[in-house]
């Protein structure tokens, strides 16, 4: 099994203090991509068999294939990053469809951004969907958690 669980990057922690990315700005480009349980994180600048926060950036092994995917996955919407209570800040993403798919063997993603040179593509997350999911000829959406201190999917406490 490669995915066991969501994981904010190791790399991505520290390129926030580089300002390397900036979730309130048309020149960052955040975008979210499927992959099999194959996927492996030294398969993506990351070390180990389990995806997990040693991801560094996007890779096109074992990404899913299918009817109407693109590779690369799709752009995401950023939220406005805040701090909704206490002393949490947080951003979000507006739930992502994928549009009359046909994809299977759907076990995880990586949320990237794609604006990023150094290095390409730099991973922000990977999320484990928990089991492979599919979609014949349907929509394929990605529902992000409530955008609270608690539960946000980018959230620094």
């Amino acid at each position: 099994m490669a995915f066991s669980g969501n994981a904010l990057c190791t790399s991505f922690k520290k390129e926030l203090m580089e300002a390397k990315h900036n979730f309130t700005t048309a020149s960052n480009v955040f975008k979210i991509a499927l992959y099999t349980n194959s996927a492996v994180p030294s398969d993506m600048g990351g070390s180990g068999s389990t995806m997990n926060g040693s991801v560094t950036a996007y890779a096109s092994n074992n990404e899913i294939s299918g009817t109407n995917y693109t590779a690369k996955g799709q752009f995401l919407t950023s939220v406005t990053p805040s701090i909704p209570s206490g002393t949490t800040a947080i951003t979000d993403f507006q739930d992502e469809v994928f549009l009359n798919v046909t994809i299977s063997g759907v076990r995880g993603a990586l949320i990237y951004n794609e604006a990023q040179t150094n290095p390409a593509d730099a991973a922000v997350c990977v999320l484990d969907f928990g089991s492979d999911k599919s979609a014949s000829s349907g929509d394929f959406t990605i529902v992000f958690p409530t955008p609270d201190a608690s539960n946000a999917i980018i959230r620094i406490a």
